[in-house]
């Protein structure tokens, strides 16, 4: 039954990947996905971030120095939409937080485009993720 689901999430995923976005927020929900969600893996590997940086286009034309992946399925990170609203860093009342299993990517000190080379740490922690329309689009922090 876990592998129908996982294969399930993947091709949502992936559907969501290719359709042509219609707007704004489509784009900007398919970026989140692109960037922070890899609900397949634990993420710990210390060549997990140095992978998964490239392999989403992430250091294609510099290196992007501070990144998170979230390795949740998609249905939890989308229910955090579904708690209260909070405060994002930019002032903006459309953020909402949960505990969820991550994995954190900082660029290390000397290195630089276009050898990006990350420090990878796997753990659960709060997130907070800004929300339109019910659709993660943010990853605030």
């Amino acid at each position: 039954m876990q592998g129908i689901r996982s294969l399930l999430l993947l091709l949502v995923l992936l559907g969501l990947w290719l359709v042509q976005p219609s707007s704004g927020q489509s784009r900007r929900f398919q970026q989140f996905l692109r960037q922070h969600v890899d609900p397949h893996s634990e993420g710990g590997d210390a060549t997990y971030c140095n992978q998964m940086m490239h392999r989403r286009r992430m250091t294609e034309t510099r290196c992007k120095p501070v990144n998170t992946f979230i390795h949740e399925d998609f249905w939890n990170i989308q229910s955090i939409c579904q708690t209260s609203n909070i405060q994002c860093k930019n002032g903006q009342m459309n953020c909402h937080e949960g505990i969820m299993k991550i994995t954190d990517c900082r660029l290390t000190g000397g290195s630089s485009f276009p050898n990006c080379r990350y420090r990878t740490l796997a753990r659960t922690r709060r997130v907070v993720i800004a929300c339109e329309n019910s659709e993660p689009v943010h990853f605030d922090g």
